[in-house]
């Protein structure tokens, strides 16, 4: 059974940890080392891989670090190369090519963000379980049928970030940014409509923005649309 346990999120850091039961992975590095061991009780030994999503300080702060503890990172080429990873723990992986990983088969895909090759990974294990990952992206171009498990960005909604742009709270050349590089509540919905959810067993709302977004409307108004059980990471 997936289970899913938030470190940080949102654009101070993210750092995740999941587990089939079997075998424990940390999504993205963003926070200081010294965090992320005591969050796993200095138990590093546990920790199979750890993927990386892009090279952004709030997803990849602790990759050098987790290297020389011992971890294995996974991401791609680009991605690598732009923290300067390097060593036998480094392996890059390729979009739409799976790999095993423990007791998980992990597929990486391509998302849409500032950033050299950002990916986004989609976690199937040997019970049949599957966990969509994407975060740092304005849009997802493919679909995933047999989900169970949904990490998904819903870094702000386009009514707030507006508000917030005409009371002059956000530079215009910020909201530019965040239309191009991260996804919204709006799209984040039509994402979801596009997929089939009858397996899913809950989704988590990911790297909320801390200015142009609202929590507790945003888990409502996903509970409303998917009738599923909604988590906020933060």
């Amino acid at each position: 059974m997936i289970e899913i346990k938030c470190f940080a999120s949102g654009s101070s850091g993210n750092c995740y940890l999941v587990t089939d039961g079997e075998t424990l992975l940390l999504l993205e590095a963003g926070i200081h080392w010294r965090l992320i061991r005591q969050h796993i009780n200095f138990q590093t030994g546990m920790i199979a891989g750890v993927l990386i999503s892009h090279e952004h300080q709030d997803h990849a702060k602790a990759v050098k670090d987790a290297i020389k503890s011992g971890l294995d990172i996974y991401a791609s080429e680009g991605t690598l190369k732009a923290i300067c990873a390097t060593g036998h723990r480094v392996n890059p992986v390729t979009a739409l090519k799976q790999f095993k990983l423990g007791s998980w088969t992990v597929l990486p895909f391509e998302t849409q963000h500032d950033a050299a090759a950002p990916f986004g990974f989609l976690l199937a294990n040997q019970a049949g379980e599957k966990l969509l990952y994407a975060t740092d992206t304005y849009y997802i171009r493919y679909m995933f049928p047999g989900l169970t498990h949904i990490m998904i960005e819903c870094n702000y909604s386009i009514d707030s970030l507006r508000v917030n742009v005409e009371a002059g709270l956000v530079p215009k050349a910020l909201k530019d940014r965040l239309l191009s590089s991260h996804l919204s509540l709006e799209h984040m919905k039509e994402f979801l409509k596009a997929n089939d959810l009858a397996r899913v067993q809950e989704i988590w709302l990911i790297h909320l923005s801390g200015d142009n977004s609202d929590a507790e409307r945003f888990k409502r108004e996903i509970q409303a649309l998917t009738g599923k059980p909604v988590f906020i990471a933060g």
